[in-house]
């Protein structure tokens, strides 16, 4: 879907964190004509019109969704949360624990059922074993990605957490946590941390919202972090546009990308936001990192698809064609050795 773009009318970001030089130009975060955010590639459709005809279209999966069995597999050992090593841990949907040079994150931590939405996949973990995080990143406000109950838990077994999210997004994760260790920044900024790790907040083709009417009013994204000389690259909710191709331009040397797979039928509606099997080995190539994670499937169900569905099509699609790169088919809990390379 390639919606015509809304000419921004402003751009913006925050003056107390540094942007990156950019090979191509950049003028900042774009806004339209009421201060909100935009996508710099794609304008983003909120249309009744649009979700009335994906609820009332017949689903071509409806029964094989209803008959699917399909679990998520989930390892329920939790020794990484007390070891030294560097690791990437998938929690599921779109968590994942990660130590890198010793620091520990935790990204779109979802520990629990969202509202009304059950969790389909048990946490390999128990919450409160999450402690002595040292950075907590919020990719945007959407519910299944920036949980009222998870971060509260988070916040009160983590007093010295700093917080990394987009602007806008800190009044959220503020008036859930009560703490002003956050940071907000705009697209291609740096977050303020410790020397030992860098950590860029960067484009993803998106929304946000939480109620009816704040729809882009907070900023989304997803994350790139460098340490011990990994570049660990984390896609966030993302439809398919060049910025995954521009990722690689200014970070040219991605050893792990976390992209999503699921959520993404019916296309011509959900492929705005997410990722399907075949436009993440795509996101991929154009990133060209070493190894592909997959995310953003399995644990809820948040659209058309059976639950196992995004899987086998990434696994089909694989069989089909040359994939550059490896694809690691981690399981929830299932812990993924980094290698300090400094």
């Amino acid at each position: 879907m390639a919606a015509k773009h809304s000419e921004p009318t402003g751009y913006t970001s925050n003056t107390a964190l540094p942007t990156l030089q950019l090979p191509f130009e950049w003028k900042g975060t774009p806004l339209d004509a009421n201060g909100r955010f935009l996508n710099h590639e794609f304008a983003f459709i909120n249309s009744f019109k649009e979700v009335l005809k994906w609820q009332i279209m017949k689903n071509p999966q409806k029964e094989e969704k209803k008959n699917d069995t399909w679990k998520l597999n989930c390892i329920t050992d939790s020794d990484f949360i007390t070891t030294s090593t560097d690791c990437i841990v998938w929690l599921g949907h779109a968590s994942f624990f990660i130590r890198v040079a010793g620091i520990t994150l935790l990204i779109d931590p979802i520990l629990f059922d969202v509202s009304l939405i059950k969790r389909k996949s048990a946490l390999p973990i128990d919450p409160n074993q999450l402690r002595n995080i040292d950075y907590i990143l919020i990719s945007h406000d959407h519910r299944d990605h920036c949980d009222k109950k998870s971060l509260q838990v988070l916040s009160k077994n983590n007093p010295n957490a700093v917080y990394l999210t987009g602007l806008k997004v800190d009044v959220v994760i503020k008036n859930m946590t009560k703490t002003s260790s956050i940071q907000a920044a705009g697209w291609y900024q740096q977050y303020n941390t410790k020397s030992e790790i860098k950590i860029t907040y960067v484009p993803s083709r998106h929304y946000g919202r939480r109620y009816l009417t704040d729809t882009n009013v907070r900023l989304w994204g997803g994350y790139v972090i460098q340490a011990a000389g990994q570049t660990i690259y984390f896609g966030g909710d993302s439809g398919y546009g060049s910025h995954f191709a521009d990722i690689a331009k200014i970070f040219p040397s991605i050893d792990y990308a976390l992209i999503g797979i699921g959520a993404y039928k019916p296309e011509f509606f959900m492929g705005q936001s997410h990722l399907s099997p075949t436009d993440a080995i795509k996101a991929f190539h154009d990133t060209k990192a070493k190894h592909l994670i997959p995310m953003h499937y399995g644990t809820f169900d948040l659209a058309d698809e059976p639950l196992s569905d995004p899987i086998v099509v990434l696994k089909s699609e694989q069989a089909k064609q040359h994939v550059s790169g490896n694809i690691l088919y981690a399981c929830a809990g299932e812990v993924v050795s980094i290698i300090n390379k400094i």
